[in-house]
């Protein structure tokens, strides 16, 4: 079996190019690719779509390549705890196209489905609505919405074989599965790097069939978007 694995994050967004849509994997801080997003900011690579369900926070995930001004588009859900975010947006310094949460979701899986568009109630009679066909199905509207596919996806797992079969742990199943099939070139950050054949079958989330490069992450943050604490 052809192994899939390359040296680290520098190596694996090696040719990510100027103006590429990147889908990125994860909700809130968990489950976020930290390697690849350290190595693309350290890269220089400018004018990027990011498609993730969030912009990270100021100082950290897309936050860090949104104060370098790395990202020209932004596609997400919810974008809340971002000021430079806020700041770019209000300013007319980034263009920022925001999807209710489950279309999001399913636009993504759609794209890596290859189903070009689908209908949903989700956003009827809303600014999210604008120019989009609304359609009407046994009394109840609904508007017409398209896949979403990436040059490259990038997606963080918790266990992955050297064949690019990928295990999720917890929140990071929220995306990071779905968007492995959605891009052209899909990377794969693991925690946890094992031979073929130790993963059990049954437990596998994203077949390897989807994943072009694997490497073993290292020095995650796992940071805490909000933390709350109770007296």
């Amino acid at each position: 079996m052809i192994s899939k694995v390359v040296s680290g994050p520098d190596e694996a967004v090696q040719d990510i190019f100027d103006q590429a849509t990147l889908m990125l994997g994860g909700f809130g801080l968990c489950g976020i690719p930290e390697n690849c997003i350290a190595s693309i900011l350290k890269k220089g690579t400018k004018g990027l779509t990011c498609i993730s369900n969030n912009a990270g926070v100021d100082d950290f995930g897309i936050g860090l390549l949104l104060k370098t001004r790395q990202v020209k588009k932004m596609i997400s859900s919810y974008v809340g705890e971002n000021a430079e975010f806020e700041r770019q947006l209000l300013s007319g310094e980034l263009e920022v196209e925001l999807i209710p949460q489950g279309t999001l979701a399913e636009r993504v899986r759609a794209g890596g489905a290859g189903i070009p568009a689908f209908f949903t109630p989700a956003g009827v009679g809303t600014e999210v609505a604008a120019g989009k066909e609304v359609r009407e199905f046994e009394g109840k509207k609904y508007l017409l919405e398209n896949w979403l596919r990436a040059d490259f996806s990038i997606v963080k797992a918790w266990k992955g074989d050297t064949a690019g079969n990928l295990v999720y742990k917890g929140t990071a199943r929220n995306f990071n599965p779905m968007m492995a099939a959605a891009g052209k070139i899909t990377i794969a950050e693991v925690e946890e790097l094992v031979p073929v054949g130790e993963l059990n079958p049954n437990h596998i989330h994203t077949p390897g069939i989807y994943v072009q490069r694997i490497f073993h992450g290292k020095n995650y943050e796992k940071r805490i978007e909000q933390r709350t604490i109770s007296k």
